[in-house]
C-alpha cells in the first residue's frame, strides 16, 4: 500500500499557517481542526516548516510564557521530512520511526498534496494486515 492510497481514503486537505501567526493562533488552528501539526507556508505556497503540539509544549518547558509571544516562523521545525505519493506505508513508517516524527507532508512535483500522520500510517498497516489474515483464513478454510 502507498501513501497515495491513504490520501485517497483520508483526503488531500492540508491545514497551513502563515509564519507570522502567533503561537496562540497556531494552537487555535490545531484545536479547531483537531490535528497535531500545521505546515508553515509562505504566500508562494512554499513549505517553510512545520509546527506541532510537541513543538509548543517543548517551547513552553524551555521558554515559559514567552512562547505565547513567539510566531510560527520562530517556533517551527525547519527541516521538514517529506513523503511522496508512491512511497510505501512501510517506508513512511520507517521514516517516521527513525526521524521520531509524527507527521509527513506529501509532495508531488513540488506541490503539497496532503499530509499523513503516524495514526494514518498505523491504521493503514493494521487494515492491510487484517486483509492478509482474512485471505489466509479463507485459503485455509477452502483447502480443508
Amino acid at each position: 500500500m502507498t501513501i497515495a492510497a491513504i490520501l485517497k481514503h483520508k483526503g488531500h486537505s492540508v491545514i497551513t499557517i502563515d509564519p507570522t501567526a502567533t503561537v496562540p493562533e497556531v494552537a487555535a488552528r490545531l484545536a479547531e481542526h483537531r490535528i497535531g501539526a500545521v505546515l508553515v507556508m509562505d504566500r508562494a505556497e512554499q513549505v517553510l516548516g512545520i509546527v506541532s503540539e510537541r513543538d509548543i509544549v517543548r517551547s513552553l518547558a524551555t521558554n515559559g510564557a514567552r512562547t505565547l509571544e513567539m510566531t510560527a516562523g520562530q517556533l517551527m521545525t525547519r527541516a521538514v521530512h517529506l513523503a511522496h505519493p508512491d512511497m510505501t506505508v512501510e517506508e513512511a513508517m520507517r521514516k517516521m520511526t527513525v526521524g521520531r516524527i509524527r507527521h509527513l507532508p506529501v509532495m508531488h512535483n513540488e506541490t503539497v498534496v496532503g499530509m499523513v500522520s503516524i495514526g494514518d500510517v498505523v491504521k493503514s498497516r493494521i487494515m492491510q494486515q487484517d486483509t492478509e489474515v482474512d485471505s489466509l483464513r479463507a485459503y485455509i478454510g477452502g483447502a480443508a
